[in-house]
């Protein structure tokens, strides 16, 4: 390390140094989403699948009664509306990770991560980014779903907009920890198969939690306990201008163990630098 890297090591870093370093984590990982159409279109096939072709079967056999958020009787793709924007930010938050195991071997996070700045503030920059770029999903799930009549009310999507941003920030964080014990490229493919169905199947973003006590009480409570759960229930409650507190400080405390959790793990001294080459350090 050069002795002016010492020097600003010890006298810290500028506002606008850390400013710098958000943008260009920001926009490189805006640039990269927006070089890879097939992310964005594959992001919105999933959804929209699910949207268009099952809910289309099940309307008939899952009646939704009135339940909070909701004032009246609902249809079903208007129920899974919010589960489904949530599984856009959990598969986005899965692959943004998969970039992060290959940006530690051989990409730009490789390089800034053995920098001078704050590890714990640079994965915070990727993790910011990666939400970012789940908003854009999300939005343009909206933006067709309003053709499909799926209409919350105008101010519906301002008030997601922080649900949107506290869970995008969960789940990112969730697949930063994850990915900090992945070895090899190859393995992670797997690893996700192992969170993403459960987290999604066993929560509400399919039916309502009532419907699943009333067929398995068991179910029912490992769903409660599910924070994908939560997050799904804290963007539902925002889509129509309200708050669920339960949800909002599940999901807030989740955000908070997986992020020090995360970086704890790509600490030099306990995480990444041990496991040797894979890690990038010595």
């Amino acid at each position: 390390m050069s002795s002016t890297t010492l020097d600003r090591s010890r006298r810290g870093f500028s506002f606008a140094e850390y400013i710098t370093c958000l943008n260009g984590i920001v926009w490189r990982e805006a640039l990269r989403f927006l070089h890879q159409r097939e992310r964005f279109i594959s992001a919105l096939v999933r959804p929209l699948v699910w949207l268009f072709i099952f809910a289309a079967g099940f309307r008939q056999v899952l009646g939704i009664s009135i339940i909070p958020p909701y004032e009246t009787y609902i249809l079903y793709e208007v129920y899974i509306a919010p589960g489904l924007m949530a599984m856009i930010q959990l598969f986005n938050g899965m692959q943004s990770s998969l970039s992060m195991v290959y940006d530690r071997e051989m990409g730009n996070m490789r390089t800034l991560l053995v920098g001078p700045l704050p590890r714990g503030y640079l994965l915070f920059c990727k993790l910011l980014a990666g939400t970012a770029v789940s908003l854009l999903q999300v939005y343009a799930f909206l933006l067709i779903a309003w053709f499909w009549d799926i209409t919350p009310p105008p101010t519906g999507y301002l008030t997601v907009l922080p649900a949107l941003v506290l869970s995008g920030l969960m789940l990112g964080s969730l697949g930063m920890l994850i990915s900090s014990g992945i070895k090899q490229l190859e393995n992670f493919a797997g690893v996700m198969n192992f969170v993403i169905f459960p987290m999604f199947f066993a929560s509400s973003a399919l039916y309502p939690l009532w419907r699943v006590q009333e067929g398995s009480p068991m179910l029912y409570y490992v769903c409660q306990f599910n924070p994908f759960t939560h997050a799904v229930e804290l963007i539902r409650f925002a889509l129509y201008g309200q708050m669920n507190w339960v949800s909002l400080a599940v999901v807030g405390g989740c955000t908070a163990v997986f992020m020090i959790g995360a970086i704890f793990a790509y600490d030099p001294s306990r995480g990444l630098a041990r496991r040797g080459p894979a890690g990038g350090e010595t």
